[in-house]
């Protein structure tokens, strides 16, 4: 097969060393970042939607171009879909309706501490593909390196996340353990159906792809 999507290349080899150092460090010092205005803007908004609903929402961060957000609606009909992109370029180039479906541009670490402060809880949160910062250096712009990773677990009981990179996964999976002393499931896989269009490119390519599923 010829390959059209260049594998991901790092300069860290395995595990990241300090990555249950800032896990711990995280989980004892709360995320203090002001909340910018217009995802206040954002939240408000999801909020008028949602609140009425009687199932919970399922969340879909890090949407892109909110392709997921729409297959994810297809699989679960009942619930709504919160798709969330920082890119309005990304998010505008989604044709597709659907009423179950709201895409909300927005950055994710300002939502997700919104939605656990008002208490909104999902039945699943999917996290696919997300920019995996490969560089070492790198580590603390990673989901899992993050000084909002702690809240992840108060969002949902259920989540998910894909990635090209098996190092994003493991390490993801081993931070979600030491949050939640759960260890989940990490596998690799192959996609029956795409939800995304770096999944499509990436399987398209010949590249392995590697999900992580866990309940808190």
């Amino acid at each position: 097969m010829e390959k059209n999507s260049r594998e991901i290349t790092s300069d860290q080899e395995g595990v990241h060393g300090d990555l249950l150092y800032l896990v711990e460090k995280y989980v004892n010092n709360h995320y203090l970042k002001p909340i910018q205005n217009h995802n206040k803007e954002a939240f408000v908004n999801i909020l008028s939607i949602i609140q009425d609903d009687e199932e919970l929402p399922i969340l879909d961060s890090c949407c892109g171009t909110g392709m997921s957000s729409f297959k994810l609606a297809e699989r679960f009909p009942e619930r709504r879909v919160i798709g969330i992109d920082q890119s309005a370029k990304r998010l505008s180039k989604q044709a597709s309706k659907n009423e179950q479906v709201v895409l909300v541009r927005a950055n994710c670490e300002d939502l997700w501490r919104l939605f656990v402060q008002h208490d909104i809880k999902f039945y699943r949160h999917c996290i696919f593909y997300p920019n995996p910062w490969p560089k070492s250096e790198h580590l603390k712009r990673r989901w899992h390196g993050h000084p909002v990773f702690p809240v992840l677990k108060q969002l949902s009981e259920q989540i998910e996340v894909r990635s090209n990179w098996r190092t994003y996964v493991e390490e993801f999976a081993i931070a979600w353990q030491a949050l939640t002393s759960n260890t989940g499931d990490l596998m690799e896989f192959r996609a029956t159906e795409n939800m995304t269009l770096f999944e499509k490119k990436y399987q398209e390519s010949g590249q392995p792809l590697y999900r992580f599923e866990a309940k808190s």
